[in-house]
Parts: C-alpha cells; sequence; structure tokens
C-alpha cells in the first residue's frame, strides 16, 4: 500500500492548522479546559448531592464551596511552610552572599574577568524595578481574571451538562448515538478514575517524601515534600523540578554533601516505587499513554499553553485517547498514544 503524497500534504496540513487554533484561542480554551477537568472531579459528588433531594444549583455551590476550600487549605498549608522558611531567610542570605562570593573568585581566577566587570554585567542585565513591579501586577491580574472564569466554566458546565450531552446526541447519526453515549460515559467516568488516581499518588509522594526527607535531615522537610508531591501533576519533569528545588536549597544552606546525595538517593527509591508499586496499583489500565508521547505532549503543551499546557497536557491526551479508542477510523491513533501490552509466551 502506498499513500499518497496530497493525503499526507493534507493531513500535515489540518494538525498544522489545529495546533495553530489551540495556540492562538489559548485565553478560551485553557480556562474552558480546567474548568471542563474540575467538572468531570466534581461532576459524582454533585450527582451524589442531587440523590439526596437537592436542587442542581445548590449542589454546584456545594461542590464549588468544596473546592475552594481545599484551594485555601493548601494555600494556607503552603503560607505557613514559606514563613518558617523566611524565618532563617538571615542566615540562608549570608550563605548565599558566601555562595556568590566563591562564585565570583572563581571566575576572577579562572575567566579573569574582574569583580567590578561581574557587577557592571549583571547590572545591564538585571530589568528595572518598574519593569519588575509591572510584570507581577500583571501576572497577578492574568491569574485572578483566569481563575474567576475557570470557577464560571466549572459551575456552568456542570448546571449545563444534560443541555450539553443533548446537544452532542442531536448531531451524531441515528446510527452512532449509541457509541456517542459510550464516548461520554467512558469520557467522564475514566477522566475521574484518572483525578483521583492522581490525587492519591500525590498523597503518596507527601508521605514517602516526607520520611525520606525527614530521616536525611533536611529543615522544612514537609514543605519540600509538599512541594515535590504537588509537582507530581506534571509527569516526569514535576518530581525533577522539585527535588532540584530542594537540594538546590539544601546547598545554599550549606548542608553536608552526604545530605545532597542523600536526597537525589530517595529521589531515585521514590521514583521507582512509584512507577512499579504504586502507578499500576492506583492509577490503573484504563488510561495509560506511552512514555513516548508523554513527553512529546509535555513539550507541545508548554509549546502551546505555557505551564497550563503542562498540567493539561495528560489529562487532555487521556481523553484524545478514550475518544480515538471508540472511533474505528482513529483506533491506531489511539493504538500509537497508549502504552504497548507484554507479548504473553
Amino acid at each position: 500500500m502506498t499513500l499518497s503524497l496530497n493525503s499526507i500534504i493534507k493531513k500535515l496540513l489540518v494538525l498544522f492548522l489545529i495546533f495553530t487554533g489551540l495556540y492562538f484561542a489559548k485565553d478560551l480554551l485553557m480556562p474552558l479546559c480546567i474548568g471542563g477537568i474540575l467538572a468531570t472531579l466534581f461532576l459524582p459528588l454533585c450527582k451524589w448531592l442531587e440523590s439526596k433531594k437537592m436542587t442542581r444549583s445548590i449542589a454546584i455551590f456545594l461542590c464549588l464551596l468544596t473546592f475552594i476550600s481545599v484551594i485555601f487549605i493548601l494555600i494556607a498549608v503552603l503560607g505557613l511552610k514559606i514563613s518558617e522558611l523566611l524565618a532563617d531567610l538571615a542566615i540562608i542570605k549570608q550563605q548565599a552572599i558566601e555562595s556568590g562570593t566563591h562564585l565570583q573568585k572563581y571566575i576572577f581566577n579562572h575567566l579573569n574577568i574582574s569583580i567590578d566587570e561581574q557587577f557592571e554585567i549583571l547590572k545591564n542585565e538585571q530589568p528595572s524595578y518598574s519593569n519588575i513591579l509591572q510584570a507581577i501586577f500583571g501576572s497577578f491580574a492574568y491569574c485572578f481574571t483566569t481563575f474567576i472564569l475557570v470557577m464560571a466554566y466549572f459551575v456552568f458546565l456542570l448546571l449545563y451538562r444534560d443541555h450539553i450531552k443533548s446537544f452532542l446526541l442531536k448531531i451524531t447519526p441515528e446510527a452512532q448515538k449509541s457509541e456517542m453515549k459510550n464516548i461520554l460515559y467512558s469520557a467522564a467516568h475514566i477522566s475521574y478514575q484518572y483525578l483521583i488516581g492522581l490525587s492519591k499518588m500525590i498523597g503518596l509522594l507527601w508521605i514517602m517524601y516526607g520520611i525520606a526527607f525527614s530521616i536525611i535531615g533536611i529543615e522544612n522537610a514537609i514543605f519540600f515534600a509538599v512541594l515535590c508531591g504537588l509537582l507530581e501533576i506534571i509527569p516526569y519533569i514535576g518530581n525533577i523540578t522539585g527535588t532540584a528545588l530542594t537540594v538546590i536549597f539544601a546547598a545554599i544552606s550549606g548542608v553536608h554533601p552526604l545530605m545532597l546525595a542523600g536526597i537525589v538517593l530517595s529521589y531515585g527509591i521514590i521514583q521507582l516505587v512509584q512507577t512499579w508499586f504504586f502507578e499500576p496499583l492506583i492509577m490503573g489500565p484504563q488510561v495509560k499513554i506511552n512514555p513516548l508521547f508523554t513527553i512529546i505532549t509535555l513539550v507541545l503543551g508548554e509549546l502551546l499553553w505555557g505551564i497550563p499546557g503542562l498540567v493539561l497536557a495528560i489529562p487532555l491526551t487521556a481523553l484524545l485517547k478514550i475518544i480515538c479508542d471508540h472511533i474505528p477510523t482513529l483506533k491506531p491513533y489511539g493504538f500509537l498514544i497508549g502504552t504497548i501490552k507484554p507479548v504473553v509466551p
């Protein structure tokens, strides 16, 4: 079988147009996707509350209140730990200054750049305070606006879920309505299982990192354990980033090199336990994306939507795989994205 060059060009053009549309429509699609994922996560709770003779509006309000409460609790815990870090700020600052002094001497001795020249380079490269403040206020305003949009989508998607489902069934040919119902059920069910499994995984990582960092003797071990666990929402990259931040902070604090090696060793052991024991047990085989496409998806997510794209990449790819698995013409793509099934001799 030979593939037509025109057919390949058309498919590549369609793919390019899709990614271009995703990039330019990110201000619309990104909050909508986050709101949709949250709505999927809280859908079972909303249905349970409605089964207790509550109106849909009250049930959605309680779901929204629950979500906001969880967010504020996490912010409070992280704020408490950050305040503990700030209590040691003077010591950390002094140690950072000493490390900077050693670095300056190293640059002078090996690159023959005087300390005055180094200061001049840094002065020319650093942005002005007005630019920094403008960037901070701009980011805060953008995050606040996005949060409001996400909450609005979260509420209205739960409120009009039956209306949206009826619309999708109306535009589906009669012969394919049952398949559409299966797609909608699978997408909602498996997405919920994935998100719940991810939450359990984060909780277990908090415990494992907390125990490991406490045994090693890292200051503010719980804070860094929570940080490493939360970054699990970005597969592979998240845990590496959290561990790297822990190592950097410990190094600035002037800990013994053996402690730094202990942090890296703990990361390796926890990753082995997570990959070979907890992931198959908790996440299950429902939606598995192979590591190659996991990395590709993360790179594309960051390229299109930045940090939120990294967070949304895996859930959206999981939904895409569900759709591909239920449409005959797209099943090869679902197979390509999925994990390789071991061959039993």
